[in-house]
């Protein structure tokens, strides 16, 4: 038998040693660290959310991320699209999810930059955008701008998600939740809002890794898919 074999009697299992012993363990960057150390739980919760965006987007062939952070989790929506740039305002995780690509295969890298996105459109424009957990932190005095931004970085017709905790829920979030939240909403005026900037709005209520089309005063975050933009 091989050193491989000798470590494990699973042969189903081997690649999974030669995998570690040539390309080494994949550190999952300092969100998904702290996750796993407070809450390890939510892991599966975040993941889900980027799956649903993966599979409303797959195909696309250029996709923008507003609100990247430290992109530990963007690779789900990479596996479903060509290309995948993310941006963020903090250059604390922007340099960490750039750090992160540097021995990646091609096919899982991602483009991250420091950007705000109320400091104008990301260029050249994008098949679709998205923003999970974003919206809420942006002052209601400037969501407006940062809606348009982020649209304005899209082309016609324009595919553009939203996901973010239900103003509902708030009762229940944690104290380090709330502190940044400053603009959670409701369904309905999550759906009134985005019914400003596109044709059609279509919303959908999330509890745990569940998405559905349910009552959404129950549910405890929400995502808008928003299509085709208004002139």
């Amino acid at each position: 038998m091989n050193q491989v074999a000798d470590e494990t009697p699973e042969p189903q299992y081997r690649a999974h040693i030669t995998l570690r012993d040539t390309k080494g363990l994949t550190p999952l960057g300092m969100r998904a660290n702290a996750v796993w150390d407070d809450d390890p739980k939510r892991l599966g919760i975040v993941l889900a959310r980027y799956k649903f965006v993966a599979k409303m987007l797959s195909g696309k062939k250029r996709v923008l991320e507003v609100g990247c952070g430290d992109a530990w989790a963007s690779r789900v929506v990479k596996q479903e699209v060509e290309t995948l740039v993310g941006i963020d305002k903090d250059r604390a995780f922007v340099e960490e999810a750039i750090k992160g690509m540097e021995d990646i295969e091609d096919k899982w890298r991602i483009e991250c930059l420091v950007q705000n996105m109320l400091d104008g459109p990301v260029a050249p424009p994008f098949d679709a955008a998205f923003a999970l957990d974003v919206i809420e932190h942006v002052s209601k005095a400037n969501e407006d701008c940062f809606i348009r931004n982020m649209i304005d970085s899209v082309l016609p017709p324009g595919v553009v998600i939203l996901g973010l905790p239900s103003l509902e829920s708030q009762a229940f979030a944690s104290p380090g939740s709330k502190a940044g939240h400053v603009n959670c909403k409701s369904g309905l005026e999550l759906k009134k809002l985005m019914q400003k900037y596109f044709h059609e709005v279509f919303i959908f209520s999330m509890n745990d890794e569940v998405v559905h089309t349910g009552f959404y005063q129950l549910a405890h975050y929400l995502f808008a898919l928003c299509v085709g933009k208004r002139s």
